[in-house]
């Protein structure tokens, strides 16, 4: 089981901040891809994987970063400071 954290508009486009999901994915692109899967709002929400970044265990990652032994994965849009 893998706890998946919502940020921002994706927490808006899939209705929820967090879900716990049980995955066979190797990488973080096919959580997504799973994750797409799930719902209309999901697919929303990973439309433009571009507009998107990735903590891993809460160190940021890219979508070919492995899930094995992880227990955290978050999605959020880019940050931007003032």
């Amino acid at each position: 089981m893998i706890d998946v954290l919502y940020f921002a508009w994706l927490r808006e486009r899939i209705g929820t901040n967090r879900e716990r999901v049980m995955t066979s994915a190797a990488t973080v692109a096919e959580l997504v891809a799973e994750l797409e899967a799930r719902s209309e709002g999901h697919a929303l929400a990973f439309a433009d994987k571009t507009s998107l970044r990735v903590a891993v265990d809460q160190e940021l990652a890219g979508f070919s970063a492995p899930l094995t032994g992880v227990r955290e994965v978050a999605f959020f849009p880019p940050m931007t400071g003032g």
